[in-house]
């Protein structure tokens, strides 16, 4: 069974940044996918980035193109998430999950992971 911290959540002025980290323990093979969710109040679950432990395929929702840097370090099983300029509509509950490799073209997708971290509130606000 995995095991997640996640860290890095907080409140922020709007263009500011911020850094989400998040630590798995428990992987029995070496070959996964790591992706960010962010879930708003009453709205669904959305894929933020993703990234594998294989290769370098990274995905990012159109939403946080250009802003948003997905990061991996195999050696910690670490995934960061570094978020720059940040919007009002930024805010959420962001969740770390893993899944197989198989899925890493399609890794924005909530329903193909099967594990999942705590969460940690990231408010975006003036």
């Amino acid at each position: 069974q995995l095991q997640f911290v996640e860290s890095g959540g907080g409140l922020v002025q709007p263009g500011g940044s911020l850094r989400l980290s998040c630590t798995v323990s428990g992987f029995t093979r070496d070959d996964y996918v790591i992706g960010w969710f962010r879930q708003a109040p009453g709205k669904e679950r959305e894929g933020v980035s993703c990234t594998s432990s294989r290769d370098t395929i990274t995905s990012y929702a159109d939403s946080v193109k250009g802003r948003f840097t997905i990061s991996l370090d195999n050696a910690k099983n670490t995934v960061d998430l570094q978020m720059n300029s940040l919007k009002l509509e930024d805010t959420g509950v962001y969740y770390c999950a893993a899944t197989q490799w198989r899925w890493i073209n399609n890794c924005l997708n909530a329903a193909h992971y099967e594990s999942w971290g705590q969460g940690t509130q990231v408010t975006v606000s003036s």
